[in-house]
């Protein structure tokens, strides 16, 4: 029993469901809205949407940008950059020029213009040369003094007094007596003894303002615990903005701690783990089928998964980008391949995910919920495309009434009513007819056959059908009927009317093969009759594989298919074994040659679709229909069908066994009913007769 147990435990399905478990929960997880986010979203100028709002911890009002900026501008108006000077640069320059002078410009330059050459580089030295990239660097930032440090030491050195070299060359040359001097200085190239002797020093400039800026305070006040910060409805205003920022800012900074990530993340955890455990167990206690299903199982958990992260990265773009998907296509979807139960299951636990992101929870999940349950409702069954419009219009006016309603309830006024809202939910509404695209894309992807699709299948007119209508007539009046019956029985017990009625339509195509085999389409010679029973039998079986292929050559849905292999099941070629058996009651008979290859049905649908096939098959071959013939037909028929074993892998019940039987009847004796005889004219006799007759000549 243990070692069973854990057999089962660890069985392939299980493995599976465990994968798409945790491979559902760790992305959710990843992508997740960070911790860092501040609960409460606000804008300056417009009402507060949540309750009363008190400080939770003592924290500073911080300054605004402004006010920060305002106060470095003021600090900083005053502040002089830091240069250091080369105290022997005026002496290099000098020697320089000395040793110039009397190498080469002695003959050039006279001696008073030379001693005055000297004395006026040496005095620009002293008021400062720097270079011609930081002089207007200063004029730029209109800086009124520079400190010069040397030895330790530092003194203030007026801009209006520093030069850059060309502005150094050019006092020098203004300050000469006559052209005939500043001609002789030019010739002497007196720019290549003004260099600059004062370099920024960019290092403990920096430093500089850093001390002064540090002395700037981030915050202007404390904020007690426990203090009023807004109530519901208030105004934010400039001074409560401040207030909201600044407590943003501390909670932020409090959640960047590495050991409140970690926390945190924990806390993800759990409430992800929780949601998707919840839905497992639903599924587990009420879908068995649908949770023991890798298929459909992998389909409910990527649907919630896609629909969830598209939220996520919404929510990041814009404060209200959220509102923009459409949430509704997760239970139209689910609606239109599974069922509405699983459909709202599966949507409430997406919108539980999503409101974590959502800029107001509680408004959000009002939301959705009415707009799932509105989805849900008036599209249970998608047909047409025109259910499709009407869902989208009806969807986008439960939006609007719901938040609405919503917004008087909470606000009691309605000037607080965002109307960009309302632009939000038209778009999501409009992205429902997305719908049609993806049901198709998922059809094609999971193998899932919608309404959509088999009212598709059910056009008379599709090529396949409309060949089975001119080449076996017979046939194809007989699947019409079995599908009609079919249908009937489905809508009473619940199961898929539509699935069961366009499996019937195509359940016999095999008999395309052959079609003069078959007794509906001969019309006086039975062909039957030149073979032996085994060979005959073989050829009817055969039906069924042939109807396998056409269904493959017209690439009909997994779905069609089962009703094309199943409507036989397992069962015998009655006729043809019963008929070799009465001839040769001693020959040991080979019952494979007389069988269907099967399977038998494993749906509602395909068990519902053998009665039907059976029971209006034989209801030709009845000589006379009354109630009783009726009837005894249809019992004798599914009795020996279950007798059989043909039905024990299909999740039907007797009781409906019962309805399905009843159901059967009553159609067979509307179409089969006695018609009433009309009576004829009597002719006239006697006088009046011949006077007629003799008239008319």
């Amino acid at each position: 029993m243990a070692s069973r147990k854990i057999k089962a435990f660890f069985s392939r399905q299980t493995i599976f469901q465990s994968i798409f478990f945790i491979a559902a929960v760790s992305l959710t997880v990843y992508f997740f809205p960070g911790e860092g986010k501040f609960r409460y979203h606000f804008q300056e100028g417009q009402p507060w949407r949540y309750g009363l709002l008190t400080a939770p911890f003592d924290f500073p009002m911080y300054k605004s940008e402004a006010q920060l900026q305002s106060e470095k501008d003021s600090i900083l108006k005053d502040f002089q950059p830091f240069y250091r000077i080369d105290p022997n640069m005026g002496a290099r320059q000098l020697e320089s020029l000395e040793t110039a002078y009397r190498t080469s410009l002695r003959e050039k330059l006279p001696s008073y213009l030379y001693l005055f050459l000297q004395k006026e580089i040496e005095a620009v030295y002293q008021q400062g040369i720097v270079s011609t990239a930081d002089y207007e660097r200063m004029l730029k930032e209109q800086t009124p003094s520079i400190r010069v440090l040397e030895n330790q030491k530092s003194r203030t050195y007026l801009l209006s007094e520093l030069s850059s070299p060309r502005m150094a060359y050019e006092k020098i040359i203004e300050k000469l007596p006559d052209e005939g001097s500043r001609s002789i200085a030019h010739d002497c190239n007196l720019n290549n003894f003004l260099v600059e002797n004062l370099t920024f020093d960019e290092h403990y400039t920096q430093q500089a303002r850093d001390n002064r800026l540090r002395k700037i305070s981030p915050s202007s006040k404390v904020i007690q615990a426990g203090e009023k910060i807004i109530d519901r409805g208030e105004i934010v205003s400039p001074y409560t903005y401040q207030i909201l920022k600044s407590l943003e800012t501390v909670t932020l900074k409090k959640s960047a701690n590495l050991d409140r990530q970690e926390i945190a993340l924990l806390g993800k955890s759990i409430v992800v783990i929780c949601l998707f455990g919840f839905f497992f167990l639903y599924l587990a206690l009420f879908r068995p089928k649908i949770f023991n299903d890798g298929r459909r199982l992998g389909f409910l958990l990527l649907m919630i998964v896609a629909v969830t992260l598209t939220a996520f990265f919404t929510s990041r773009l814009r404060v209200l980008g959220i509102y923009i998907v459409p949430f509704a296509i997760l239970p139209i979807i689910v609606v239109t391949f599974i069922d509405s139960r699983t459909a709202l299951y599966t949507h409430l636990v997406t919108v539980l995910l999503c409101a974590f992101a959502a800029p107001f929870p509680m408004e959000f999940i009002f939301l959705q919920i009415i707009i799932g349950m509105t989805a849900i409702d008036t599209l249970n069954e998608l047909v047409k495309r025109s259910q499709l419009v009407r869902c989208v219009i009806f969807v986008f006016l439960a939006y609007a009434v719901s938040y609405s309603g919503y917004t008087l309830l909470t606000e009691g006024d309605w000037t607080k009513i965002n109307w960009n809202m309302f632009a939000y939910f038209g778009g999501s509404s409009v992205l429902l007819l997305l719908a049609y695209l993806l049901i198709y894309l998922l059809e094609k992807t999971f193998g899932f056959i919608s309404n959509v699709t088999l009212v598709e299948l059910s056009d008379i007119n599709s090529s396949i059908l409309r060949q089975l209508s001119e080449v076996c007539p017979g046939t194809f009046q007989h699947s019409m009927q079995v599908s009609n019956l079919a249908a009937e029985a489905a809508i009473k017990i619940g199961a898929n009317a539509q699935l069961v009625r366009t499996g019937a339509l195509y359940h016999d195509i095999g008999k395309l093969s052959n079609p003069a085999f078959f007794t509906e389409n001969q019309s006086g010679v039975n062909p039957h009759q030149s073979l032996s029973y085994p060979q005959s039998a073989q050829i009817i079986i055969q039906h069924v594989k042939d109807g396998m292929k056409a269904a493959d050559k017209e690439m009909l849905p997994q779905a069609i298919k089962d009703f094309i292999a199943t409507h036989h099941g397992k069962g015998k070629t009655k006729f043809f074994y019963n008929s070799y058996k009465n001839e040769f009651p001693d020959a040991e008979i080979d019952e494979s040659v007389f069988t269907y290859p099967g399977p038998n049905p494993f749906t509602k649908e395909t068990a519902i679709l053998m009665m039907a096939d059976s029971v209006e098959a034989a209801s030709r071959s009845l000589k006379e229909y009354t109630a009783e013939s009726i009837a005894s037909l249809v019992n004798n028929i599914i009795d020996g069908q279950i007798a059989d074993g043909l039905m024990k892998d299909a999740p039907i019940s007797f009781q409906d066994v019962e309805k399905i039987k009843q159901t059967f009847i009553e159609k067979l004796k509307t179409m089969y009913h006695t018609r009433i005889s009309y009576p004829e004219l009597k002719k006239e006799n006697g006088p009046k007769a011949e006077k007629s007759e003799e008239k008319e000549k």
